[in-house]
């Protein structure tokens, strides 16, 4: 099992592969391995997404993932 917080300025849900799974600053749990990462509708952030190898993670070290305003 892996772990990654998603941050963004203010609370928005977070969609990996498509299906939302949390919000940001919480968080998530997941299989290791590759994920696609939004924030779903509106698009007021950037990137777009984050495709990244989830991997080597622990619940007292998360993978910590940042999406900005644009």
């Amino acid at each position: 099992m892996e772990f990654v917080i998603v941050t963004y300025p203010t609370k928005r849900s977070v969609r990996v592969d498509g299906v939302v799974t949390g919000s940001t600053d919480d968080v998530l749990q997941m299989d290791s391995g590759t994920h696609k990462f939004d924030l779903g509708d509106p698009l007021d952030y950037k990137p777009d997404f984050l495709e990244v190898v989830v991997e080597g993670t622990s619940v007292l070290a998360p993978m910590r993932l940042a999406f900005g305003k644009k």
